[in-house]
């Protein structure tokens, strides 16, 4: 471990009288530390789609930058779980801000050096470093969320900051574009959100801190009086890398089952969103401003639904993750059908389905995530949801981008629809085997 890295040091216990205006500051401070900085990795995160048709006109095909493309996906899938490794036992104001500064160095130099886009395999190096510091993002605010917030409030507060990369994403390709005129070329695209992300980094490093105790202040457990069964004065060690794997993540089984549900409901996700246009052009007969619409409204209806989830499994299941995500994924599978059953001609219908699903999927993504840092001791949290964001991305994201185009050329959408609604019965199933032992280990006192 770097010695920079290491976390920060418990400090000496603030007075009591200045406890409680301290922490409540500090809650909000980190808070707001932790969105800003996430939104500013979907800054540079999907910025190469920006530059696309630049290249294109250089004589690229759509197949060869799709293959640049998937660079990211892989190296992020891998990322999330082998940085929330070293993210573990790191200190999150260092860590969360180094990870977006080096992603944002990296799409600077690909637009600054010639070389770096006049060859697929180039790209694919470039986009494939940028993507394994993406995944240095998710875990440090991970980290913060657990030991700044108790487990009967994760599930609202998560859901708040998972809106982070809807902001973050949506305000890209506005900087990407203002780039253009800023710089004078198209590579100004990649440059100038990466700037932003570069003095995002900044700010998120006077925002954040690590622990509670680093601060001079109690556990967030002591503080709200909140713990679950299975705490006790051991989660607040550091832990090992050896200890984090074969101690508290590889040998818990309900780690395991939220991971293969989770590579289903991103099956589900990807299997939607990325084949929306396509499906309803050739299938439904949309026009390429219609399912420009739809694939929007899609993305951007995930972010109420965000929001209920993660109330629903607080307010509602007192800090249990199972009964909301099944509740959504049945959902899920009812508006996927309907989608893929509705006849052509029913616009309005197709719309509601899409707008439907999406509004449901993105709760379960993301309460996945929560889930995964209930089910361990706050030193081993990011690394437990790293592990589900490797299945995620690597088994359903990949499928959904390579293994549907391959369903549907052989057996139509049938075929493709087939896959959507098992893999929605199977994030279920997976689900539902958490649904006892949540019941048992993570009840709150």
């Amino acid at each position: 471990m770097l010695q920079f890295l290491k976390p920060a040091p418990h400090k000496a216990k603030l007075p009591d009288s200045e406890i409680d205006a301290t922490y409540k500051k500090i809650r909000w401070q980190v808070f707001v530390g932790i969105f800003v900085g996430y939104a500013g990795y979907y800054l540079v995160r999907k910025v190469f789609s920006m530059v696309m048709p630049d290249l294109i006109e250089q004589g690229f095909t759509k197949g060869q930058l799709g293959l640049a493309l998937s660079a990211i996906s892989i190296a992020y899938g891998l990322s999330k779980f082998v940085m929330a490794t070293v993210s573990d036992r790191s200190n999150a104001r260092i860590f969360l801000p180094l990870g977006l500064i080096l992603s944002a160095v990296t799409m600077i130099f690909m637009g600054l050096l010639p070389f770096a886009t006049s060859s697929v395999a180039a790209m694919f190096v470039f986009l494939f470093i940028n993507g394994w510091f993406q995944g240095m993002g998710w875990p440090p605010c991970g980290r913060v969320m657990v030991h700044w917030f108790s487990v009967k409030e994760r599930g609202t507060k998560m859901s708040i900051w998972n809106v982070a990369h809807n902001v973050g994403g949506g305000i890209m390709a506005p900087l990407a574009i203002a780039g253009i005129s800023v710089f004078g070329v198209w590579q100004g695209k990649l440059y100038f959100p990466a700037v932003i992300a570069l003095l995002i980094a900044f700010i998120t490093y006077m925002l954040v801190r690590d622990t509670p105790q680093s601060c001079g202040l109690p556990s967030i457990e002591k503080f709200t009086n909140t713990h679950t069964k299975s705490y006790d004065q051991s989660h607040e060690k550091e832990l090992s890398t050896r200890q984090i794997l074969f101690d508290y993540v590889l040998v818990n089984k309900l780690i395991w089952y939220i991971a293969f549900a989770n590579a289903f409901i991103y099956l589900v996700r990807y299997g939607v969103l990325d084949w929306a246009p396509t499906y309803l052009k050739e299938n439904k007969g949309f026009s390429l401003s219609e399912t420009g619409w739809a694939y929007f409204l899609y993305e951007w209806a995930g972010i109420p639904g965000t929001l209920l989830c993660g109330w629903l499994s607080d307010k509602i299941f007192k800090g249990r993750r199972a009964p909301a995500t099944i509740i959504y994924m049945v959902l899920v599978t009812v508006m996927v059908f309907v989608y893929w059953k509705n006849p052509p001609g029913n616009p309005l219908i197709d719309n509601l389905a899409l707008v439907a699903i999406g509004f449901l999927i993105y709760g379960p993504v993301m309460l996945i995530g929560v889930h995964a840092l209930d089910l361990v001791p706050k030193k081993a949290a990011g690394t437990a949801a790293g592990l589900t964001g490797l299945f995620g991305y690597l088994g359903g994201a990949l499928f959904a981008n390579a293994a549907m185009g391959y369903v549907v050329d052989h057996w139509g959408w049938d075929g493709g629809f087939i896959i959507l609604v098992a893999s929605c019965v199977l994030a279920i199933v997976f689900t539902a085997f958490t649904w006892k032992k949540e019941i048992k280990e993570l009840e709150v006192q």
